[in-house]
């Protein structure tokens, strides 16, 4: 497993896991691509693989660094979320902490 810390924000981050998750109780896969800020501060793109074996966790920060616009991304998987649970499979996201 790798190992590797980034900041890529809070709604990027919190849409991510959940899409992920969602994914995982699907049986499904997709890959999304983000603007991340690495540990040495650097700009950087990563592609996230999202299938029902990822393992992986959002973690705060106290970092005075910008968040990195990843707002046409999470607008995607958001819009993906809802596709699926429109499709009256009878999966849902699972909701964040902040939505209960």
């Amino acid at each position: 497993m790798a190992e590797k810390s980034l900041l890529i924000g809070d709604a990027a981050a919190d849409t991510l896991v959940r899409y992920a998750a969602l994914l995982a109780k699907l049986g499904s896969g997709d890959a999304v691509e983000l603007s991340a800020v690495g540990v040495d501060g650097e700009q950087v793109e990563v592609t996230f693989l999202l299938n029902s074996g990822t393992v992986m966790i959002a973690e705060t920060t106290n970092s005075t660094l910008p968040e990195p616009d990843n707002s046409e991304q999470v607008e995607y998987m958001l819009g993906r979320i809802a596709a699926y649970e429109s499709t009256g499979a009878g999966f849902h996201a699972p909701a964040l902490a902040d939505e209960q």
